[in-house]
């Protein structure tokens, strides 16, 4: 968790650092933190649910910086929470402030470094595309970071504090000083400027014995025991010099530890310091302090194999979770192709929900995909009486647990978590499938990408609430099917327009219940090998440009401006259309229900699906009735007529009016350019 306040110390003494030229060499990353601080320092979107695509370019051109410089990046990600609950107090005044800082941000428009649902995903999505080696740890990662960069003997990169104490021989290069944007061509060579962080040059400045480093962390207060809540707690400032101008404890303490030599006696003097205490409340405390300089130990490194030989790691062997997880997993989970999530519920029977920016008035996004959980914690936990998963959601401001039960769709509930990778793929797929309420056929006909996004909006779109409206929807399928193009016309009409809409809180909500749907239905399709391909999250969803484009509908701009001029885009985004309008408004049910909807809405008929397009929007104009018909056509072109009946007005219409008018048929040819 970090020594607080250590980073402020360090940089009021900047003689520590040391500036270096960085090449030519291996670099082992902190994964999690730098893409905490690569989307926040890069001024993108926390508010509108995300710019995915403009976080896949950062991210691109951070490893490009690296290899144009010689530099190969390792990059090691936090897995499962910590399941000996020491950390618990922590997390949770971690969550609550997320909570309200998330609220703030939305009522406000403020940005309060809140990260958007999808930004892991497309960080470890971006990482795979480039070919940069990733490993997921099973548990927090840092001990697994210095382990490894010890082992190599190259520096680490990261802003955490821990790094400051641990035993790292090339040191820490602080991601605050790491000049990747502004790479220096010297001759033939290239450098990243930046500043290089040793223990060893900590410990001269400060004039204290390194073997005491994990000895100042311990009582600079870890997640064992905090020593300023003491009832007798120590004030560390009385030991600060008096030259100094603002005495801080952790100045005060590490000048207190100067007459020191050896750990022990350095705590036994602590603990005098803390007034009367029992026998009992003593040895609690030196335990506390023992158990937190444990964290800076480290053990032979157990991603050095997977690096070098693709061998994942042990799992844990502790009594409390051996023999909880199944072997099969340890190769993707440690690949970062399956969610650590399924740690947390398979040793914890637990997990902790992600807060992004939303009214705390509404509900909680995660309502609406909780189904989709439910069938993964069948597929995990199996069936039985003491099986419930508590979810740490929110309720309004509050942070809340609650019980949630596994459920079974038909295929599921005859699956086994220990043989699950070796189930049939059509089992697999139709696991998913009954989650969603989808069928094969609707999807099969629309592009390997498309299938499992059009599928979660199908399901957004029956499940949400309050229900999404036609912009929303149209917003949504617009972003998916018109990508790059759409961004920069959206950019430039922004720009043009001069003015920042309002922050529109109900579509925030709405977009992020696709988002949490989109989320945990990649999560369930990982866990079920990949039935379906996995679509890239930075070409399906930009925050600032769907919220763009519901305004522009809402205030009566007409989308042709914001369609590429290519037909495929428009012929793309009609497909998804029908395919999502080809079920029919059902009442919500639940997941062992879902495999009956599924078959009882396969075969709707192409006039039912013509009448739900014509209530959505309506048959008053040429406008709206064009609309209909063209998402019919496309239903055709994409050869979803062979199993649906054809025998509509607006079917019977357009071949009238086809005949007459051959520039009408022309220009259908590119549909949607003139009436979107």
């Amino acid at each position: 968790m970090g020594v607080q306040g250590l980073a402020s110390l360090i940089k009021n003494h900047r003689t520590i650092y040391r500036d270096v030229r960085f090449r030519k060499s291996r670099l082992v990353i902190d994964g999690c933190n730098l893409i905490y601080l690569l989307y926040f320092n890069s001024g993108l979107d926390q508010n509108r649910g995300g710019d995915y695509a403009a976080f896949e370019d950062l991210i691109e051109k951070f490893i490009k910086a690296l290899r144009d410089c010689e530099v190969t990046p390792y990059v090691v990600l936090d897995g499962g929470a910590d399941y000996t609950g020491k950390k618990l107090e922590t997390l949770t005044l971690r969550a609550k402030g997320r909570i309200a800082r998330a609220h703030q941000a939305a009522v406000g428009d403020t940005k309060e470094d809140i990260l958007p649902q999808l930004v892991k995903l497309t960080f470890k999505q971006t990482l795979a595309r480039l070919e940069v080696p990733v490993a997921q740890c099973y548990g927090e990662a840092d001990q697994e970071i210095a382990a490894l960069a010890k082992e190599w003997q190259c520096p680490v990169l990261s802003n955490d504090s821990d790094f400051y104490i641990f035993d790292l021989p090339a040191g820490l290069l602080p991601i605050s000083y790491f000049q990747w944007e502004a790479v220096v061509q010297s001759g033939s060579q290239s450098y990243i400027p930046c500043k290089n962080y040793n223990a060893s040059s900590f410990c001269i400045v400060f004039n204290i014995q390194r073997q005491l480093l994990p000895t100042f962390a311990a009582l600079a207060g870890n997640d064992y025991v905090k020593l300023e809540r003491m009832d007798s707690p120590v004030h560390w400032t009385q030991f600060c010099p008096a030259s100094s101008e603002t005495p801080t404890c952790l100045e005060g303490l590490l000048c207190w530890l100067r007459d020191f030599h050896q750990t022990q006696e350095a705590f036994e003097a602590a603990l005098g310091l803390m007034g009367e205490l029992s026998t009992k409340r003593k040895a609690g405390v030196l335990e506390g302090l023992y158990l937190g300089m444990e964290e800076y130990k480290l053990p032979p490194s157990s991603l050095k194999r997977f690096f070098t030989h693709g061998t994942p790691p042990p799992l844990p062997a502790a009594e409390q979770v051996a023999g909880l997880v199944p072997d099969w997993t340890r190769l993707p989970l440690t690949q970062a192709r399956l969610t650590s999530d399924i740690l947390d519920v398979l040793q914890l029977h637990g997990i902790s929900l992600a807060f992004t920016v939303g009214d705390a008035d509404m509900p909680s996004m995660h309502l609406t995909s909780r189904p989709i959980r439910q069938v993964m914690y069948g597929l995990l936990l199996g069936k039985g009486k003491q099986h419930q998963v508590t979810e740490c959601d929110r309720d309004g401001l509050q942070l809340t647990a609650t019980l949630v039960q596994p459920a079974f769709t038909g295929v599921s509930q005859q699956l086994r978590l220990s043989s699950l990778d070796q189930a049939e793929p059509s089992q697999r797929l139709q696991v998913l499938l009954e989650a969603l309420g989808a069928t094969e056929a609707s999807l099969s006909r629309l592009p390997p990408q498309l299938r499992l996004p059009v599928a979660v909006t199908c399901y957004w779109l029956q499940r949400a609430q309050p229900h999404p409206d036609e912009s929303l929807l149209k917003a949504l399928l617009l972003g998916i099917s018109n990508g790059e193009g759409l961004r920069q016309r959206a950019a430039l009409q922004i720009q043009n327009e001069h003015c920042k809409q309002k922050l529109d809180v109900r579509v925030v909500h709405a977009f992020n219940q696709w988002q949490a749907c989109l989320k945990d239905s990649l999560h369930l399709n990982q866990l079920l090998g990949f039935p379906l391909p996995e679509p890239q999250i930075a070409r399906l969803y930009e925050g600032t440009v769907v919220h763009h484009l519901v305004y522009w509908m809402r205030t009566g701009g007409k989308l042709k401006y914001f369609l590429k001029s290519d037909c495929s885009s428009v012929k793309q985004y009609q497909a998804m259309l029908a395919v999502v309008h080809q079920l029919p408004t059902q009442e919500v049910s639940t997941p062992s229900e879902i495999q009956k909807t599924a078959a009882s809405s396969q075969r709707q008929p192409l006039n039912d699906l013509t009448a739900n397009l014509q209530q959505l929007y309506g048959d008053e104009d040429e406008e709206a009735a064009t609309e209909v018909r063209s998402a019919v056509k496309a239903l055709e072109d994409i050869h979803l007529d062979d199993f649906v009946s054809v025998r509509t007005r607006y079917k019977a219409k357009e071949r009238n009016n086809r005949s007459k008018n051959p520039e009408l048929a022309r220009k259908e040819e590119c549909r949607g350019l003139d009436f979107l």
